[in-house]
């Protein structure tokens, strides 16, 4: 994740999730579309996780594909980071 980030530009500042989804708290640049970027975390990480753990990797799969085609953005811009970065780390992590 965080060499995707940085191929785009920005910085993963923190990272954390549970079984069935993960937090990204990522400082990007305004010219950076934000699609595109979610697209690129999602399929490196999809490739990668099939290559590292290929049999154990099919309990996680909708269907063929490991990430549901949806993801939620949220701005932080008004929100203290420690703030932000504190909710991130007190999630599970992923399992």
């Amino acid at each position: 994740m965080r060499k995707v980030c940085e191929d785009f530009g920005a910085e993963l500042r923190e990272f954390n999730g549970e079984t069935d989804h993960v937090h990204l708290l990522v400082h990007y640049p305004p010219q950076i579309a934000l699609s595109r970027l979610v697209g690129s975390l999602k399929g490196v990480s999809a490739r990668r996780l099939r290559q590292d753990f290929p049999t154990h990797i099919n309990t996680y799969l909708w269907g063929e594909h490991f990430w549901s085609p949806s993801y939620f953005a949220g701005s932080c811009g008004g929100a203290p980071l420690a703030v932000v970065k504190d909710y991130i780390e007190n999630q599970k992590r992923p399992g």
